[in-house]
């Protein structure tokens, strides 16, 4: 199957050159990479990658990434963190449909990881799983799986801040 996802990656400035950075990834195995540099010290590289299963895809291209540039740090793993324009354009509805599932559903529409004044932002696998549940829309199942992986990647990489004391606790608190 073939699985498109992104891995948003901060490294040295003097290391963001994108030929060289190009050349580095194709020379472990990254040879379906896309380079992006942007903001200073922040890369996004892009994945089309053909494998059995999704977390051999991401996992795969993250392996790659960590031995081409051993000094990169993850910021996120894609598809995962989206907004309600995201979900509809995947889905294939319009962002006023979305909208309106959100508002007519308060109590069973998956929580935002932020809600802000002008956008909020989910796991893409929680609303693709919520509209799922629904019936009626067409899930691709690729991006399913992805989903379920990138948001394991990140919200791993965010834990890792916590010690097992304080991870431990707050899993009692907002299961």
């Amino acid at each position: 199957m073939e699985y498109s996802f992104t891995l948003k990656v901060q490294m040295p400035p003097s290391d963001c050159e994108e030929e060289p950075l190009k050349q580095r990834l194709v020379s472990v195995g990254c040879k379906d990479v896309r380079v992006a540099v942007g903001l200073r010290g922040r890369v996004m590289l892009s994945f089309i990658r053909e494998a059995e299963r999704a977390d051999q895809a991401l996992l795969g291209a993250l392996r790659e990434v960590r031995k081409a540039i051993p000094g990169a740090r993850l910021i996120e793993a894609g598809p995962d963190m989206v907004g309600l324009t995201d979900v509809a354009t995947l889905v294939g509805v319009s962002r006023q449909n979305m909208r309106k599932l959100m508002l007519t559903h308060p109590m069973s529409f998956p929580s935002p990881i932020h809600e802000g004044n002008s956008s909020s932002v989910w796991h893409l696998w929680d609303v693709l799983r919520w509209m799922q549940g629904r019936g009626g829309y067409k899930i691709d199942e690729a991006i399913l799986e992805l989903a379920t992986v990138a948001k394991a990647v990140n919200l791993a990489r965010e834990s890792r801040h916590l010690d097992d004391r304080r991870r431990d606790e707050l899993l009692k608190l907002v299961a």
